[in-house]
């Protein structure tokens, strides 16, 4: 029997089956077809694609800034050069941070902490229960696994569903909001533009990249991920499958519309709804872990919105594990 069982492969899960595989068997599980969570890369075909979800990475503590500097080290990470516009209003531009980027892709984090782990992708938890000091882990296929530890690195709500009878913390009887996001991803023809990514001060259209700037393709056409605004996506996400092209046609008008780019034929179109990107209010505990059941949560949200959030709770469980 293999000692953990990580659910989750972000930036959280990732990091806390590395850290653990230093010392104890581990397994981990996704329902995604491959690593990445919030910071996944859509591919378009081999080398071309769109992250379609964290847009870059921007260290803001010592030890994460180390982490990252060991990366950009192995060539794992790179520098996103170019020209950013600033428009937004509400928000402070600091000047002076750098914007980190996959290689290849936003998940390539992911990919490097986990290319030694047992990962098992296209696989979803649905159901978990304690029985004789183990757990026993059921999947969506109906397959059960038993586990002797187990760790959960999954959105707030689905957390709850899963493990609030087995938590006995003040944490899980929380109403967490976590905010929703709308990512559309298109292809045009070349436009002439040295920008490589807009932050606007608009109620619909938050970001907008364009993904030939980070230099991991050549390509005859450009390609472009738009991220609408945290509140507008609140409002449309629980529909935004039935209403998934009116939706893409709103945040591709504005994308015209903001950066003053005239309008062109969209190529291609593809729109990914994230119903829970992140969450804002950080909690008081950075993680949680529970020794008499073995069982441990970590995610981005105890702590912030950003996918730094999610590795300080990673390593903050696994101090609480060895300890």
């Amino acid at each position: 029997m293999r000692t953990y069982c990580v659910i989750g492969s972000g930036i959280s899960g990732a990091t806390i089956a590395n850290l653990l595989s230093k010392k104890y068997s581990v397994d981990l599980f996704d329902k995604a077809r491959g690593p990445g969570g919030r910071a996944s890369f859509k591919r378009l075909d081999k080398l071309k694609g769109f992250d379609h979800g964290t847009q870059y990475i921007s260290p803001k503590s010592s030890s994460f800034k180390s982490f990252i500097q060991k990366l950009i080290k192995k060539k794992v990470l790179k520098t996103w050069g170019g020209k950013h516009l600033f428009l937004n209003k509400i928000k402070r531009e600091n000047k002076n941070h750098l914007k980190i980027i996959g290689k290849l892709g936003n998940n390539d984090i992911s990919k490097y902490l986990l290319k030694d782990i047992n990962c098992n992708f296209k696989t979803e938890l649905k159901k978990i229960d304690y029985k004789e000091k183990k757990w026993v882990l059921t999947f969506s296929d109906g397959t059960k696994k038993i586990y002797e530890k187990l760790i959960l690195t999954c959105p707030f709500v689905q957390l709850s569903k899963l493990s609030k009878k087995f938590i006995k913390n003040s944490f899980i009887k929380k109403k967490i909001k976590m905010d929703a996001n709308i990512t559309v991803m298109i292809v045009t023809k070349k436009i002439k533009t040295n920008i490589s990514s807009y932050l606007f001060d608009d109620k619909i259209l938050g970001w907008v990249a364009k993904e030939n700037t980070k230099k991991r393709f050549k390509s005859s056409k450009d390609l472009w991920t738009l991220q609408s605004t945290y509140n507008w996506a609140n409002k449309k996400i629980n529909k935004n499958r039935e209403n998934k092209d009116l939706n893409s046609k709103i945040l591709i008008e504005q994308f015209f519309k903001l950066t003053g780019i005239k309008k062109t034929k969209v190529l291609f179109s593809l729109n990914h709804g994230w119903k829970y990107s992140s969450n804002s209010k950080p909690l008081k505990i950075k993680s949680f872990w529970d020794s008499s059941t073995n069982l441990g949560v970590c995610a981005d949200w105890f702590v912030g919105p950003r996918l730094e959030a999610g590795w300080i709770s990673a390593n903050d469980l696994y101090k609480k594990i060895v300890k």
